[in-house]
Order: C-alpha cells, then structure tokens, then sequence
C-alpha cells in the first residue's frame, strides 16, 4: 500500500467543499438553498419517508427539518400525509410542482461535475468513481464496526 500524504483528506475535503459551493451558487438562482435540495433529492430518492427518518438521512435535528419541510409545504413542494396505521406519524411526499425543479437541480448538479471531470478520459472517470465508492464503502465498514464494538 502506498503512504498517502497528509494532504489527501484535506483534498477530498476542498473538492467536496468546492463542488458544493459551485453548486450552491447555480442552484441559489433558481431560488432553492442548499439545505432545500438536499432535502428535495432525497425525498425524491426516499419518497413517502416519515419526518424522522429524513431528519437522521440528512443529518438535521428533527425540529430543523419540521422548519424547513413547513416552509417547503408553504411554496408547494413537499406534502404531508398522514401515516395509514398510526396518525401521530407524518409521511412526506413531493408534489407535481417539484419534479421540475429537481430536473432543474439534476441539471446543474451535471454541469458542475462535467466541469469538475473536464479533461478526464471516461475511463479515468470510471476509476476514479470505482475508487471514491471503495473509499466510502471501507468508511462505512469502519464506522458499522465501531458501532458494533461499542453498543
């Protein structure tokens, strides 16, 4: 195994902060703040989710998401319904209005990653998302590890 020099956890840090700040600028003119699409995506990608599970999904305290979900049902993007078998629990669901604003999301988030992968070969491509996927993969072993160790 090669040694990896100290920089490299601050490199995929500055890409990752990098990719999310070009992001930010081009979704923020369409009118949707980070934390909006990062809830969006991934209501779309979790649709009929309870409030709980998104909040622990994107890492939010539940009263932040409550915030922001009440804001996003305000300008008609997300719905909440009503759980079948137990009515103290809420499900969350995007309306007909958000799809074209996630397309609009999915759009730019593609041209800031092309921009991002300017010059690499798809090959390289292919590599280097292989090895960002083992990456985190290892990362995640690790942590479901410590889980495990520690109760």
């Amino acid at each position: 195994m090669h040694a990896v020099s100290d920089g490299t956890g601050f490199l995929i840090s500055d890409v990752s902060r990098l990719l999310r700040r070009r992001f930010d600028e081009r979704a923020r003119l369409i009118g949707v703040t980070r934390p909006q699409w990062r809830a969006l995506i991934t209501l779309y990608r979790h649709e009929g989710i309870q409030q709980g599970a998104l909040a622990d999904l994107l890492e939010v305290e539940p009263i932040t998401l409550c915030r922001m979900v009440d804001r996003m049902a305000d300008a008609g993007l997300i719905e909440r319904r009503r759980h079948p078998a137990d009515r103290r629990v809420w499900k969350l669901y995007l309306t007909d209005k958000a799809h074209p604003l996630i397309d609009q999301l999915r759009s730019i988030a593609d041209a800031v990653l092309a921009t991002a992968l300017e010059g690499l070969s798809p090959d390289a491509v292919d590599v280097f998302v292989a090895t960002l996927d083992l990456v985190r993969l290892n990362l995640a072993a690790d942590t479901n590890r410590a889980e495990v160790a520690h109760g």
